[in-house]
């Protein structure tokens, strides 16, 4: 079907969670709706905030911008504008922003008669960014301990964060996500290659089927989970690696302030080495 014919059959009015008809439009090809108005607002209030800072910093250098947190003297507390303020009203920003997108996303499902599982996915990249800027910071007591918007800035916070732990590879959480990273490449990869060879046939040679796709990982590896089978197991391998990441900072801190070698001394101490 193509896709302006079929676009004749969702571009109706309701499935809106907020505002009714008032934003129930589209602009060209995009839906607008009450929270894409919202998304809009507090992506360009950020923006606007981030050049701000830069002009004040005197420094338009995209490298070189920062946004910083306030001091951790400031607590949980309200800090003022150049001294942190703009960071925290940023991150707000940030937030409202991701939020109102996954809402939207709510909203073209609901037209679409779809399941939820894209802003459900969006919800986990959403909870790994609010993990950094809000959940660890709030449980160790300060808002400080929320990465600078920078792109250096950002990734000295990263190095010096992995280096408090002495190295980060260690932390548990942190494994289990870097397994899941790269498990997520791995598979997909796969499914993306199989994909490529069974459509790009040789000269003279019929396109493959599904059929052939199976019975190529029957082969293979003895089983094949099926076309749907991979993007569902691709779905939750990227969705594990992103919770599992947010799992990780959340736990160095709050609830693990040594080395992170150091925890792997319970394996020491296992009766069986004794």
């Amino acid at each position: 079907m193509a896709l302006l014919s079929f676009e004749r059959k969702y571009r109706v009015r309701g499935g809106t969670l907020v505002g009714g008809d008032l934003f129930d439009f589209w602009v060209g090809p995009f839906y607008v709706g009450f929270f894409g108005v919202t998304a809009a607002f507090f992506a360009a209030l950020g923006t606007a905030l981030i050049f701000y800072t830069a002009s004040q910093q005197g420094q338009f250098n995209p490298w070189l911008i920062s946004v910083d947190p306030p001091d951790l003297k400031y607590g949980l507390g309200f800090a003022p504008l150049r001294e942190g303020g703009i960071w925290q009203v940023v991150t707000f920003c940030a937030i409202g922003a991701f939020v109102s997108w996954a809402l939207r996303e709510v909203e073209i499902c609901r037209k679409l008669g779809m399941g939820y599982h894209v802003p459900l996915a969006f919800g986990v990249a959403i909870f790994a960014y609010v993990s950094l800027v809000v959940i660890r910071p709030v449980l160790l007591g300060a808002w400080g301990h929320g990465f600078p918007y920078g792109i250096f800035t950002h990734l000295d916070w990263v190095s010096n964060v992995g280096y408090q732990y002495l190295s980060f590879h260690y932390n548990p959480a942190h494994l289990i996500a870097v397994t899941f990273f790269f498990t997520t490449t791995f598979a997909l990869a796969l499914h993306g290659s199989l994909v490529l060879s069974a459509t790009n046939p040789g000269e003279g040679e019929l396109v493959k089927t599904p059929e052939h796709e199976d019975t190529f990982f029957r082969d293979l590896i003895g089983y094949s989970i099926g076309t749907l089978g991979i993007h569902r197991l691709g779905l939750f391998l990227a969705l594990s690696a992103g919770f599992w990441a947010a799992i990780c900072i959340i736990i160095s801190g709050p609830f693990w302030s040594r080395g992170w070698p150091e925890w792997w001394t319970w394996w020491l101490d296992l009766p069986i080495w004794r």
